[in-house]
């Protein structure tokens, strides 16, 4: 359900992107620098090897995706061949779905980026 609000305040809150490539390049290295535990298709893999995992789905689907949401959408939640979602464990404790996950760090992403723009006196270049 958490995604899905997530998902639905990027679309409706007009934080649109203006660099997707940019976007994506961070969520790629996010899920690198988390220190979480991914899994995929019941095995569990290091950050860094999640990352290159999704580098490599990127690489080789990149024409599927032109946005970051794409991205998260189409390639970064679930496997292309078994269909079974991913999951980002950073806690011990729970895991979360990698999209849900994802949106989160997007959604941070943008908010800071819109937040230093404004700051600094240039003009935002996500729209309101």
């Amino acid at each position: 359900m958490g995604w899905v609000i997530t998902h639905w305040l990027l679309l409706t809150t007009g934080a649109y992107a203006d660099n997707p490539e940019a976007e994506i390049e961070y969520l790629l290295s996010a899920i690198g620098d988390s220190g979480c535990e991914f899994l995929r298709n019941g095995r569990v893999h290091d950050a860094e090897d999640a990352e290159a995992h999704l580098r490599m789905k990127y690489r080789n689907g990149f024409r599927y995706v032109s946005t970051a949401e794409e991205f998260i959408d189409r390639l970064a939640s679930k496997s292309s061949i078994t269909r079974r979602p991913y999951f980002i464990d950073c806690d011990q404790d729970a895991s979360s779905p990698s999209g849900e996950w994802l949106y989160q760090r997007l959604n941070e992403y943008r908010t800071k980026k819109v937040y230093k723009e404004s700051t600094t006196g240039e003009k935002p270049t996500v729209m309101p």
